[in-house]
C-alpha cells in the first residue's frame, strides 16, 4: 500500500496514511473525509543515510540483527 500525504479541509491537519486502491481516507483527528492530496516530501539524501547508520547501530546494539549481511554481524 502507498503512503500518501493529506490536508484536511476541515481541521486543517497534515497527515500520512497508509491506503489501498478501495479505501476512502479520512482525517484521523476530525473524521472529516474532505482531503487535500499533497506532494510527499522526500527526506534529504545527507539526513537519511545518516539515520538509516543510527538505526542499525542500535538494532545492532538491542540484537536485531536479522537485517545486516554476514559481514556486518561480525560471525554471528
Amino acid at each position: 500500500m502507498p503512503l500518501y500525504s493529506y490536508q484536511c479541509t476541515k481541521c486543517e491537519k497534515e497527515f500520512e496514511l497508509l491506503v489501498s486502491s478501495s479505501e476512502v481516507p479520512v482525517c484521523p483527528a476530525c473524521g472529516s473525509d474532505k482531503l487535500d492530496q499533497l506532494i510527499s516530501r522526500v527526506a534529504p539524501e545527507g539526513k537519511s543515510k545518516a539515520f538509516a547508520k543510527n538505526m542499525r547501530a542500535r538494532a545492532g546494539r538491542e540484537g536485531h540483527l536479522s537485517n545486516f549481511s554476514r559481514s556486518e554481524r561480525g560471525g554471528r
